[in-house]
């Protein structure tokens, strides 16, 4: 059994008190246990400020690139062991493993090569220059320019359970190349991977010191030290994000929140989609995958499916066929295609929401039980069936508009309108981070675009010509921005350099048009 210790100011720590338990969630065998209780937070805060941030900031931006290379490599190197222990304390496929542990890997190659380009056109230059010179006067000599500075705080993240490699490596590769250290929080019951990759980082010697640091259990009084400089950037439920956001202090000391929460992403077929061919396949195939990967415990997993009312019987008839083939079980197992939700909280949390979705629309596969898993001991594991409920319309199931289950189960609702009717049911999820359609109809696509996209965080438009191309939209790809409106906490994560401002200042500098010019290393005056 792994004894899980905090890095925290550049030593291993052991936490205090009764240590929390984490196990496998297809055998509820113990893994290891951890604790944090006790750590000194405002020391750790004081270690990220004076020793971590300072020695990102002296790295240029093809510097921190350099960085984020070697520990994606060091991670590579380790990458066995780390999906080993990604299925046995996330309940994972191996397929799910590697989609957690190489998206870590990666994204943090991904804003290695965001750091080289950044290097080749801006030199040694460590901020960023945001447009042009602005003439303040009659005089061209009097003019002013938006700059970006790095903040010199500490940016604290803390993560959701689901992706314990890749959600916190994302965070971290940002973060890096924007120079400013970290403090990561993954989710207590499934921390192992996280652990074991800060572990791999540390030794490999590619670490700053006071760069990274990791916090194994309760966050204690963590955020009560947050500054006007530090940020807090958190994964989760839109409950948790609102009780941190009104962290006491947080307000009147300026202290930027980034939140990614709950979000009832939608897969919208348009009325032009034949059945059966090849726009069809493919929106069957995403929400395959999507209610599959990971048990469906994704934050961008497909949670409504909308489909024109007079095809809905066949695309609900596809749909249960390509489920048949999910075998639920202990993903070690071969032959194993779905493995168990990730802990006891989830699966009792799972039936809940499934229970309530089913008191408003009928339950065509699947259900709220918990089911015995393949190659699982008897009543062990936190196993879900596969499920699917059909709603009579959108507005006779509110519930499917307003309570995410996390984990396999979506909920098909027809439409009978147009564009702007698919739109409107996207609407009623009040804010998700991904929507999906698929349509060759370009007024059908241009209508649906206007009224969806300004409640997503992302779009994927399907067309026949790029259907065997496109990623399933449960995928998060580190050029574009990753967040959403409303509901889904209001974040925004990612996208390529524009993830870097959330931890930079937006400063308007006045004054000589040649010295700024100088100051900013720009010598075309």
């Amino acid at each position: 059994m792994h004894h899980l210790q905090s890095f925290v100011c550049g030593r291993w720590q052991s936490g205090t008190g009764k240590p929390a338990l984490l196990v496998n969630p297809a055998t509820e065998e113990v893994l290891a246990d951890t604790n944090a209780d006790g750590l000194d937070h405002a020391a750790a805060l004081a270690h990220a400020r004076t020793v971590g941030g300072p020695a990102l900031r002296r790295l240029d931006f093809a510097q921190r690139g350099a960085l984020l290379m070697n520990l994606s490599k060091a991670l590579h190197a380790h990458r066995e062991d780390l999906l080993n222990l990604a299925q046995a304390n996330g309940g994972n496929t191996r397929g799910d493993a590697k989609f957690d542990v190489d998206g870590a890997i990666g994204t943090l190659a991904a804003y290695a090569g965001f750091g080289e380009a950044l290097g080749k056109r801006m030199g040694d230059r460590r901020f960023l220059v945001d447009g042009e010179f602005v003439q303040l006067s009659r005089s061209a000599r009097f003019v002013g320019q938006h700059v970006w500075m790095t903040r010199p705080g500490v940016a604290v993240h803390v993560n959701a359970f689901n992706f314990p490699a890749w959600g916190t490596f994302e965070k971290v590769a940002v973060s890096f190349l924007a120079g400013v250290p970290v403090i990561t929080k993954p989710a207590t019951a499934t921390a192992l991977v996280t652990w074991r990759c800060v572990q791999v980082l540390v030794d490999s010697g590619h670490l700053p010191e006071g760069a990274l640091q990791l916090v194994c259990g309760s966050a204690g009084d963590l955020l009560s030290h947050l500054g006007a400089h530090d940020s807090l950037a958190f994964t989760g439920s839109n409950a948790t994000g609102a009780m941190l956001r009104d962290t006491p202090g947080f307000a009147t000391r300026g202290v930027r929140v980034n939140v990614e929460a709950d979000s009832l992403n939608a897969a919208v077929l348009g009325r032009d989609v034949e059945e059966r061919g090849d726009l069809w396949n493919t929106a069957v195939r995403h929400v395959v995958t999507d209610m599959t990967q990971k048990t469906g415990q994704k934050c961008t997993a497909i949670r409504r499916v909308m489909v024109p009312a007079d095809r809905l019987d066949a695309f609900q008839e596809h749909l249960l066929e390509s489920l048949a083939g999910v075998v639920v079980g202990n993903p070690v197992v071969d032959g194993v295609t779905m493995g168990p939700v990730s802990t006891a909280s989830q699966l009792r949390d799972g039936s809940a929401g499934i229970r309530r979705l089913s008191a408003e629309a009928t339950l065509v596969r699947g259900g709220p039980e918990r089911v015995d898993g393949v190659g699982a001991p008897e009543g062990k594991g936190y196993f879900l069936a596969p499920t699917v409920l059909r709603a009579a319309s959108a507005a006779s199931a509110p519930s499917v508009h307003e309570h995410e289950v996390f984990g396999p189960c979506v909920t098909l609702v027809p439409y009978d309108g147009g564009a702007d009717e698919a739109a409107a049911i996207i609407g009623r999820g009040q804010g998700s981070l991904v929507s999906t359609c698929y349509a060759d109809d370009r007024s059908w696509i241009e209508g649906f675009a206007a009224g969806a996209a300004p409640w997503l965080g992302r779009l994927l438009v399907t067309s026949t010509k790029v259907a065997d191309q496109v990623f399933p939209p449960g995928m998060v790809l580190p050029s574009l921005v990753h967040g959403g409106p409303g509901r889904a906490g209001g974040g925004e994560e990612l996208g390529g350099e524009r993830g870097l401002l959330f931890h930079m200042q937006r400063t308007a500098i006045e004054g000589d048009r040649v010295i700024l010019a100088r100051l900013h290393g720009n010598d075309g005056v």
